[in-house]
């Protein structure tokens, strides 16, 4: 399988982990609720995802809800030492699988306690505080009191470090006021950069971005462009757009999900795929021009 290390490392709290990383949510069932189709295949990808170097796992307790953490304890536990798994809390599922607000101090409080129950964990490393506006787009408005109530439980020791996620820059300024924050979570590919400015604003400030979606989520990327820099490097697109990631900016790290240990290699090893100067101008002109139709 592929060496991570040709991917760089980059901090996350205060543990450097590699910039190629796993997410965790495709473990569950369908629309990511519910128990995974094949529950030996979950562990199996789980597995080899450590094996092969990761050490940084993103997930969260309202994926299933309860199952991805249940499975990550279970292929995983006990943890390896440099094994930096990070969380989200600030939503629930509904009994109709919906993604609802869940972010009142008792709430988030008790999402942390799940976290840990089900991971067997005393502390987690790090946890996203989710701001539930949109489900999957930022929308302003004051993160305050939910940030607030999350500080509190990392000053109790439940927490280490505090993260954001499907936040606006200005939300962002205002957490940062309130508490350190050493990462963000929004969603970000070849052909969705809104952040742009963003993620060049935290590189300076050591913060670390980490995008979700970064091959498209639930409508994967379509891009005459990608797929023909990919053919001609002898890549699958995929590959091609996780590399163009890992160029973008020193601070991002990728976590992208899979359920599928052929798939995770394949995705692991764009920390290999090296882009031409002239493949990243092309792949740079998809998110400007629009061509991802």
């Amino acid at each position: 399988m592929a060496s991570l290390e040709q991917s760089g490392n980059f901090t996350l709290g205060t543990r450097s982990v590699h910039r190629l990383g796993y997410g965790a949510m495709q473990l569950a069932g369908p629309g990511v609720f519910g128990p995974p189709r094949d529950q030996a295949a979950a562990l199996a990808v789980l597995r080899a995802a450590v094996e092969a170097g990761v050490n940084h796992i993103d997930t969260s307790d309202f994926y299933g809800p309860h199952v991805t953490n249940k499975l990550i304890r279970e292929a995983l536990s006990p943890y390896s030492d440099d094994l930096v798994i990070v969380t989200k809390i600030g939503a629930r599922r509904g009994a109709d699988a919906s993604w609802l607000p869940a972010a009142s101090p008792a709430e988030l409080r008790q999402a942390v306690r799940d976290n840990l129950d089900n991971l067997g964990l005393e502390a987690m490393e790090v946890v996203n505080l989710r701001i539930m506006g949109d489900v999957h787009a930022p929308s302003e408005g004051s993160i305050e009191a939910p940030l607030t109530a999350l500080a509190e439980l990392q000053q109790e020791g439940l927490v280490r470090h505090i993260g954001l996620s499907n936040v606006t820059p200005s939300q962002i300024a205002e957490g940062r006021k309130i508490a350190e924050i050493v990462c963000v979570q929004n969603l970000y590919n070849v052909a969705h950069r809104d952040d742009d400015a963003l993620i060049d604003e935290l590189a300076r400030d050591g913060i670390a971005y980490v995008p979700f979606f970064p091959l498209g989520g639930f409508s994967p990327l379509q891009s005459s462009t990608l797929s023909g820099v990919a053919e001609r490097l002898g890549s699958t697109p995929m590959q091609v757009a996780l590399a163009w990631l890992l160029r973008r900016s020193p601070n991002i790290l990728l976590i992208p999900g899979t359920s599928s240990v052929a798939h995770l290699k394949e995705n692991l090893a764009a920390a290999e795929l090296d882009l031409p100067e002239d493949a990243m101008a092309e792949l740079n002109g998809i998110g400007s021009a629009d061509q991802a139709a």
